[in-house]
Order: structure tokens, then sequence, then C-alpha cells
């Protein structure tokens, strides 16, 4: 692990807040997977994958992808039962990472530089040992791989939930009591640490997810069997076996930046430096005064940390600057 380095800043495009990148249905297997492409802004850009996390969607990397458009020619997925794309029949990390590599295989651009965010960021760990063939680089950004001590994560206070036959019941019904408004401000707050970075146009286009999400009557089945999925790949991860996430981050050998939050409330902030630890050949960025979602939080800052990676391992001839 070496610490992480910082493009300048004045090398990336000047700041906007672009609208949501246009999105496709695409039928893969016999689902719709939707898709949100960021072209790429200059010839001979290199193909980007971004995946977001638990109850995310595409559209979490709009910022990102932007500023990484004159180097990277980018897609964002919907996960099944997530955004705009249809259920899947089933929740689990290595699912999800079947259809990550699905989606690479059908799409042709393989190999890609692979973004994951939260669960994202699992499933991209996962994909990246086991298909090294579909992976140039690899970021994580507050990547959910298991830690144990339920009281460093929000998420902790669902756990009763999955106890609960037909949980999915249950929250179904939570769901359907809450306004849309209060939900989409209880997300955010429970996912970013400085809510005025968080433009009014951001702000609106969350309100529009979670209306989506109260449109879709699969999503809190999604939501709490991909939990239960997550959890249960936690525990499996401190018993012997080769299903553990953190063997599979042992394995790979993508170079790779880790992007952590000091003030991340859903998963343990420890996790992100023992993710760099593990990954042979990783670069850690430890963030203050940032929440779970670096890349919606500060875009710039992360896009910088990108760049720099990009830059090591040959992709550009430029020096960066160390990151602080």
């Amino acid at each position: 692990m070496k610490r992480a380095t910082l493009w300048p800043d004045d090398l990336l495009p000047d700041h906007c807040v672009p609208p949501p990148w246009p999105g496709r249905e695409v039928r893969l297997d016999g689902t719709v997977t939707y898709v949100r492409e960021t072209p790429a802004t200059v010839p001979g850009a290199e193909p980007a994958l971004y995946v977001h996390g638990l109850g995310g969607s595409a559209q979490n990397w709009t910022d990102l992808a932007g500023l990484l458009a004159g180097r990277l020619d980018g897609q964002a997925i919907d996960l099944p039962g997530f955004g705009r794309s249809e259920p899947g029949r089933r929740y689990t990390i290595s699912s999800f990472a079947q259809r990550v590599i699905r989606w690479i295989e059908h799409s042709g651009r393989g190999p890609v530089h692979l973004f994951g965010n939260s669960l994202g960021g699992a499933v991209s760990v996962q994909l990246a040992a086991v298909r090294p063939d579909l992976v140039r680089t690899l970021t994580l950004i507050s990547p959910a791989l298991p830690f144990l001590d339920v009281r460093r994560s929000l998420q902790g206070r669902m756990l009763p939930l999955l106890a609960i036959p037909r949980g999915e019941r249950l929250a179904a019904w939570r769901l359907a009591q809450r306004a849309p408004e209060a939900m989409a401000q209880q997300v955010m707050e429970a996912c970013v640490a400085d809510l005025s970075r968080i433009s009014e146009q951001r702000r609106r286009e969350a309100l529009e997810e979670i209306r989506i999400r109260y449109e879709a009557t699969h999503y809190a089945a999604a939501y709490v069997r991909t939990f239960r999925g997550l959890v249960s790949s936690f525990l499996r991860s401190y018993l012997p076996g080769s299903g553990s996430l953190w063997r599979l981050a042992r394995a790979v050998r993508a170079p790779t930046l880790v992007v952590g939050g000091r003030h991340d409330r859903l998963v343990d902030v420890r996790v992100a430096p023992q993710t760099a630890r593990v990954i042979p050949d990783s670069r850690l960025m430890i963030l203050d005064g940032v929440g779970h979602v670096a890349q919606l939080e500060v875009p710039r800052l992360v896009a910088r940390a990108v760049l720099a990676l990009l830059a090591e391992t040959g992709e550009s001839a430029m020096r960066p600057d160390m990151a602080g």
C-alpha cells in the first residue's frame, strides 16, 4: 500500500453540474439492464465502467464520469433491481459480479477501468479477482468489504429485518409510510458528510430517483435481499473457505485506488485502509470531512486521484502532485 497522488486541479475541466448522462435499456440474458453513457471528449479514450452501491443507481456517477471524460469513455450500469434495471433472480455479491461480467462481455469493451462504490466496491473486488483479464485499473470508493461491528454503520439497525419472515413486505410498508421528500433527505444525510456540497440540481435528481423507487414494486424486496446477501458475505469472510471477500481482495492484481471518508456512516471507516493493505498494488486516500459517497461529495478530488493512478500506470507522462 502507498499514498495516493493527485493530478493537478487546473488540468481538470471547469466546474459545472451536468445533467444525468443519457441512458438506454439493454436486454441481456432475458432481462433489462439500464446503462448510462458518458461519451469521451477525446479520441482514443479507454473504457470505464461504474458500479453503484446498495440503493443507488448509475446516476450516482454523473459528476465523476464527466470529469474523467477527457480520459475515459464511461458507462454506468444499474444493478438488477435498482435504478431502472429489471429485478434479478438472486441478490448476492457473486450474482451481481456475474451480471457485470456479462455486461462487459456483451459490450465488448473489456478490459475496463472499473469503479465501485459501497456494494459496487465489493462486487468490483470479486470481479477483479476472478476475471483479471477484464480489469485495467480498479477504483474503490468506501467499498463495502466485511466488518462485524454493526455499531459502526447506520445499516446495523436494519439487521432485525433480516430475521423476520418476508421482511421485504415490512420494508415495503415502511417505505410507503414515508414521503419521498423525507426519504430523499434521510438518504442524503446518511451518505453525505457536508450537505452544502450537494447542489440543488443534485437534490432534485435524488428526489426523482426516490420517486422511481416508490413506483417499482420490486424495489423493497431487492433492497432487503441484497442487504441479506451482503451480510451473508461478511459472515462467510471470517470462516474457512474460498468465498471470503478478503481472500478475493488479496487475489486482485490490477493497480488499485482506495478512497475512504472519515465521516462515513454506512461502512466502518477502518475498512478502506484495510482494503488497501490487503490488495497488493494499492494506493490509499482518506478524506477528512467526507462521507460515504466521495464521488458525489468531492468529485474533483476523486477525479484527481484517478487521473494520477492512470498516469502512474503508464497512461500519461505528466507528474502528479502528492495527495494531502
